[in-house]
């Protein structure tokens, strides 16, 4: 018999006979993999794990802890909930709405109202679709029946998302008899998605807990953020308003030629917020330091401006400060685990100066504030002092600014946080959503290639050690802010398309981050192109495009 060589991740060579499958050969690789192997890449491509061998070649397998593996666990474990909600409960819909910390809301529509109770029946279903290691079938079809199939099924909006697309055949994945449409591959069967927990909200909602790349595939315990999911509500009502629920409704707007309206309107939205915060601020009276916080790319520089330029107009002058310019001294900065200086932790920061800085502000003292220099990793007293008066108002800048133990030595009384992230409301499908991360990766990937001129595939890389500090420093202290502002506009996509769509053509097939490139151009090809002319010049989105 004819047999291949396969060459393993992990140095490994072996043997297999022609035409075997890569699930066979994961099932024979998989007492090596610490988690459960989810897919696979040949050549830095994902490949169907019914895919035929005819040739040596070398298969990477991934689990939950890679990030492609981690979205594959997560399309799986919402296709293996759809399915198990609607065999338990009869005439009703499963609506993916967005994402939260650790988790996906849910929201099941139809003419049962769920009960906590009906949690244990959910869960039970989900377990025997598990247990019994129920298939996931891909199938390959046209454009024209997978169109067809979904206004039969009276899903409009995918239907009309399949027409928008440049392709001639749509990836379906079938589960028992339930057809459904991801922006992934799956994983081969069920058995694979064995962790997960359902957490009950009220109302007919849902939150899907799962395994992520930072919990090491344990499912992590489920924090409740109000604050973040009443900012996704406004943001989906506002929507509704606007007759905008769905990226179908978006690009009508733009074929219509209606979208200059509907971005000057969300402008006005975004201005409105930051008006009634700037309000708030005033209305609170001791609030003097007020500390933003937020993730990597979130508009935190154009907020803060547009922030001072309201409370200006309410008689107050604003001092801008960023924590960054009070890291340690090279000297006195301490090294992670790879020897390398670590710029993400709260001991990188000089909290006694800082704090030091702050009160004798407090007092009216002049102070000469700091500037750092990144270069020579030292930081000097400015030449020029500042002090606060009578109406002045400290706007506070940095990664842990929600963090009280940033600033321990000033009173509570004093401070206001705000938290800031791009939450996007707009649903590409009842069962699919504009991802906050990808969006935020997306901005990245402009910026840092415009102003750095910095390669796709190094920001990729980079973008999971910044997701890494995320998680340790600010998404633990959410729950600390006074606020949430929303940074993100339901158009921006089909601006940032127009920019980051080459950009991400330019990443290579030798690239080891090749596949996740073209996911990310995956999941822009729905979206109709918006010229950035009609972008006003002091927008969030211009701290990106430029």
């Amino acid at each position: 018999m004819q047999e291949i060589k396969i060459y393993f991740s992990d140095g490994t060579i072996k043997q297999f006979p022609y035409n075997i499958t890569v699930y066979e050969v994961a099932e024979v690789y998989q007492e090596k993999m610490p988690h459960v192997i989810l897919g696979a890449k040949i050549g830095n491509e994902i490949v169907a794990m019914t895919t035929k061998l005819t040739k040596d070649c070398k298969i990477e397998f991934i689990d939950v802890c890679d990030a492609y593996g981690y979205r594959m666990y997560q399309s799986a474990l919402k296709f293996i909930f759809e399915v198990a909600v609607k065999e338990t409960f009869q005439n009703v819909e499963v609506e993916f709405l967005h994402s939260v910390p650790r988790g996906i809301m849910t929201e099941i529509k139809g003419p049962h109202k769920i009960i906590k109770e009906d949690l244990n029946k959910i869960k039970e279903a989900m377990s025997k679709i598990i247990l019994n290691n129920e298939k996931i079938e891909r199938y390959n079809v046209s454009k024209k029946d997978a169109i067809h199939y979904f206004e039969s099924h009276n899903q409009p909006e995918k239907a009309q998302n399949v027409h928008n697309t440049n392709v001639d055949v749509v990836t379906f994945h079938k589960l028992k008899n339930i057809y459904n449409y991801y922006y992934t591959e799956l994983p081969f069967n069920s058995r694979k998605i064995s962790k997960f927990d359902l957490v009950y909200l009220g109302k007919n909602k849902i939150v899907l807990v799962y395994p992520s790349v930072r919990t090491e595939g344990a499912v992590p315990e489920y924090v409740h953020y109000d604050n973040i999911i009443e900012t996704f509500e406004e943001g989906k009502n506002w929507l509704k308003i606007m007759h905008v629920p769905y990226l179908s409704d978006l690009n009508k707007q733009i074929s219509e030629s209606k979208i200059k309206e509907l971005i000057e309107a969300n402008e006005l939205v975004f201005n409105e917020h930051i008006a009634r915060v700037a309000k708030e601020i005033h209305e609170l009276k001791e609030k003097r330091i007020v500390l933003i916080a937020g993730p990597s790319s979130t508009g935190k520089t154009t907020t803060t401006k547009r922030l001072a330029s309201y409370l200006k107009s309410l008689g107050y002058n604003t001092i801008p400060i960023s924590v960054d310019d009070y890291y340690k001294d090279r000297e006195d900065m301490t090294k992670d685990m790879m020897g390398e200086y670590d710029f993400e932790s709260l001991e990188a920061i000089d909290t006694k100066m800082f704090n030091e800085d702050l009160n004798a502000l407090l007092k009216g003292e002049k102070v000469y504030l700091p500037v750092y220099d990144f270069v020579i990793q030292k930081k000097n007293r400015s030449a020029n002092a500042v002090q606060m008066k009578e109406n002045s108002i400290l706007l506070i800048e940095g990664l842990h600014c929600l963090n009280e133990d940033l600033t321990p030595d000033v009173e509570e009384k004093y401070k206001y946080k705000i938290y800031l992230s791009p939450f996007i409301p707009l649903g590409i499908d009842r069962h699919n959503y504009v991802s906050t991360v990808d969006l935020r990766l997306l901005r990245r990937i402009i910026r840092d290639n415009r102003t750095r001129g910095t390669d796709v595939s190094k920001t990729i890389e980079l973008w999971q050690n910044v997701r890494n500090g995320e998680e340790k420093y600010i998404f633990p202290y959410i729950h600390q802010a006074d606020v949430v502002v929303n940074t993100a506009y339901v158009f921006e996509v089909g601006v940032l398309k127009v920019f980051v769509e080459p950009l991400l053509y330019s990443v290579g097939l030798d690239s080891p981050y090749y596949e996740e490139a073209r996911r990310l151009i995956k999941s822009l090809q729905g979206f109709y192109p918006i010229p950035s002319e009609y972008i006003s010049k002091d927008s969030i989105l211009r701290e990106f495009i430029g």
